[in-house]
């Protein structure tokens, strides 16, 4: 899933140059700067690292220590460490209009799969500290992070926490990982970022401003990981380039017995950024490992299947790649465009898709951006729709779960929207935030099959009954401290 808006190819968490999925979009609105915990928020700039911005102690490749926003002290008074703490609170609700559905459903959509209803989609609250340093060319920061609302039913991470609210609206701990910086091998050094994070991949992110549109892209549903638990290192080859590896327990699953299977994960990528003037970013990164649930598979007295296939799910790979640019044509036009693909051995599913977006900061409080994609299901198994509220976190631990999908389907998709930021009510809101953005969007069948605006059941699982295409309008709020 899928869970973030307009960025590049590396993100701030926690004060350094650490690979985020999240990042892609935030470089793509000059209006919208990637805060300590790697959230954009436009109220609250935190510039990247560069050559120039040194530390107290002169290390070019550290931020120098600055006063977070919980505290505040004294004139004179030398900071320290925790003066550095950073607190963020950020609150969406918003509606997803489809006058058309007969399911109460808008197919191929997890956080916004609830047409026609008012939802909470997340209160998410955390608390960081850039990476600082501590002498010797060596630095460490910190990001704890939890969600509350709707959209937290997509975003569980198994063994921790998962299934305590089982309703509409559920929590789940989002980030929980400590970053370091080592002067280690190459000129610039590696950062290393250990315990729980977002995924690497995509270009939209689940905190609410971390993606242009209140909707998500079938890609960011479907192909990139959501979550991951491991340890995730970058190393600085040059000024401009990054290697990116990593080792993880899998998507939106924990080590041992919560794991999926009892095989790693990891990446493999590499990241350039800041080319052509710091006109462009790219990145390529790949996640593989087996995926699939070593469990046997249990039947529900309904008749649904849980996703456990046995101990041959070991050894059956599952294949992520994620090819992203993003190119800042002027201060306030940018263009972005990614490719992705999945390959899955056990399921012997394929899906692949390409995006593109235009972001154009109009005003400095308002903000175009349009989305079209492409993207095919080959088998018809990847777009599932997860029909109650326990689907897709059952999905994930074993147990049987309702879902309904469509045939093979090569879908498009176009997305037009605005952020909207205004001032004579922001200006009345001290350190806080608010963010209005409508948006209309229509998804469309391009190879004649009719997946939309109708339901599946137990024993008819596959839809080809109802209409296709979806047309439907989205509006939420954002109000972020």
């Amino acid at each position: 899933m899928s869970k973030k808006h307009v960025m590049a190819v590396f993100c701030l968490l926690a004060g350094t140059a650490l690979p985020s999925f999240a990042y892609a979009q935030a470089a793509a609105s000059s209006n919208t700067t990637i805060t300590p915990n790697g959230t954009p928020n436009p109220n609250h700039p935190t510039p990247p690292p560069t050559a120039s911005h040194t530390n107290d102690a002169g290390d070019p490749d550290l931020p120098a220590l600055k006063a977070g926003n919980l505290f505040s002290p004294k004139a004179g008074r030398p900071l320290t460490y925790w003066d550095g703490l950073v607190g963020h609170l950020t609150v969406e609700a918003g509606i997803s209009g489809n006058p058309w559905t007969r399911s109460g459903r808008n197919f191929g959509q997890f956080y916004l799969d609830r047409a026609n209803t008012v939802t909470l989609n997340q209160i998410m609250g955390s608390l960081s500290h850039p990476v600082t340093s501590i002498g010797s060319g060596y630095g460490i920061g910190f990001v704890v992070e939890m969600m509350y609302g709707s959209d937290s039913r997509f975003d569980p991470t198994i063994g921790m926490g998962d299934g305590t609210i089982s309703g509409l609206y559920q929590w789940a701990p989002t980030q929980a990982h400590i970053d370091i910086h080592t002067p280690w091998i190459f000129h610039h050094g590696i950062d290393f970022q250990a315990g729980q994070m977002y995924g690497l991949m995509g270009a939209e992110g689940t905190p609410a401003l971390a993606r242009p549109f209140y909707s998500f892209n079938y890609a960011a549903d479907y192909i990139v990981p959501f979550e991951t638990v491991g340890v995730v290192a970058t190393m600085h080859l040059s000024h401009h380039m990054d290697w990116i590896l990593g080792i993880d327990a899998g998507n939106s699953t924990t080590f041992g017995g919560a794991g999926n299977n009892s095989r790693p994960k990891g990446y493999f990528g590499f990241a350039w950024n800041n080319l052509m003037g710091g006109k462009l970013n790219v990145h390529a990164i790949g996640h593989f490992g087996p995926q699939a649930n070593n469990g046997r598979t249990i039947v529900s007295p309904a008749g649904w299947n849980s996703a456990g296939i046995g101990r041959s799910a070991n050894d059956l790979m599952q294949y992520n790649a994620d090819l992203l640019a993003t190119y800042h044509v002027t201060d306030a036009l940018s263009v972005m465009a990614e490719a992705l693909y999945l390959h899955d051995d056990a399921s012997r599913d394929d899906a692949y898709g390409v995006s593109s977006y235009l972001s154009w900061d109009i005003q400095p409080s308002l903000t175009l951006n349009v989305r079209g994609e492409i993207f095919r299901d080959n088998t018809g198994g990847i777009i599932n729709q997860y029909s109650s509220d326990m689907s897709y976190t059952n999905s994930l631990r074993n147990r049987p779960f309702e879902y309904y999908n469509a045939l093979p389907t090569t879908y498009g998709d176009l997305t037009v929207g605005v952020a909207y930021r205004p001032n004579f009510i922001n200006r009345h809101l001290g350190p806080a935030s608010l963010t209005v953005r409508p948006e209309i969007r229509l998804d469309k069948s391009l190879n004649g099959t009719h997946p939309f605006n109708q339901s599946g059941t137990v024993s008819s699982r596959t839809v080809n009954n109802g209409t296709n295409n979806m047309l439907w309008f989205n509006l939420d709020a954002v109000l972020s401290f």
